[in-house]
């Protein structure tokens, strides 16, 4: 064999045995993914449900709440890709590579959140529909709030929105993979762990396993009891969830911007799954008026 042919044969073992390993990498990151719960487990990352999707360990309730859907059951973990759904059935867009829609953020978070000692009395809702205006620097969000059929978590959306707590908080958490599919916000410390101070429960007007479709907007929580916050997610593409996430608004208007964000795949992925999207969001600001 000439010296050009071994070399040829080497580069091409090295090669093949790269990939062998990169694949045994990947085999063991889906695994691990498999074992972590998607609901608001605690990872001490993620999130979209006031962490959405919510991922957060062994922490305060400020900080759970800020874990939105932090668990990922089999049924919604994916194979870590950054890219985002094929469109199709579940609505997703397709994740392209080109120049970012969406202008850099100017606005900045608080330095130091607000924290309130309770939550609002569910009164505050008046068991009526509402309109929820989210300001974001990639366009604007307009949703419907029933305050019939989840009148703590639109009560809530209404005094958060009247102390402009929100204002300036980035959206922290994209998933964009396997059977979950959404955008979380509502922490304004950006780290998937913050909160308004108070948790609050219990989980209203949730549909049945793997019925939170498109354009829904969910309050994120730890997985325990009475542990919504803040952090809500916005889905862009039917997700395969269990039955605890509180449905307290729908999208009417604005939802390509989520699809834009979600185009641009995450940046790095959480233990849970999701990750910060490649192309920043953040909430300008917010505002509910009778609907």
């Amino acid at each position: 064999m000439s010296p050009i042919s071994r070399e040829r044969e080497y580069q091409r073992r090295r090669y093949q045995k790269w990939q062998t390993k990169l694949a045994e990498k990947q085999a063991r990151q889906r695994r691990q993914r498999r074992r972590v719960l998607i609901a608001g487990s605690a990872v001490a990352v993620v999130l979209v449900v006031s962490g959405t999707v919510l991922w957060v360990t062994g922490r305060g309730s400020d900080e759970k709440a800020s874990t939105a859907l932090s668990s990922a059951s089999p049924s919604t973990s994916g194979s870590g890709s950054a890219s985002a759904s094929a469109p199709g059935a579940s609505g997703s867009p397709a994740a392209t590579a080109g120049p970012n829609p969406c202008p850099r953020p100017t606005v900045t978070p608080p330095a130091k959140p607000q924290s309130f000692g309770a939550a609002p009395d569910a009164s505050l809702a008046q068991g009526k529909t509402w309109t929820w205006t989210i300001k974001t620097t990639c366009g604007d969000l307009v949703a419907t709030l029933d305050g019939t059929k989840a009148p703590k978590a639109v009560a809530n959306a209404i005094f958060l929105s009247g102390k402009q707590f929100w204002d300036g908080s980035p959206c922290h958490r994209l998933s964009t993979t396997g059977g979950l599919l959404m955008l979380q916000c509502g922490d304004p410390t950006g780290s998937g762990t913050g909160g308004p101070g108070y948790s609050f429960g219990p989980i209203e007007n949730a549909p049945q396993s793997g019925g939170y479709t498109r354009g829904m907007i969910a309050m994120a929580n730890t997985g325990q009891p009475n542990s919504q916050g803040s952090q809500f997610f916005v889905v862009f593409g039917t997700s395969n969830l269990p039955p605890s996430y509180t449905v307290f608004g729908t999208v009417t208007k604005g939802l390509d911007v989520i699809d834009k964000v979600a185009a641009g795949g995450i940046s790095a992925e959480g233990a849970a799954g999701g990750g910060p999207p490649n192309r920043p969001i953040s909430i300008v600001s917010t505002s509910v008026t009778p609907g």
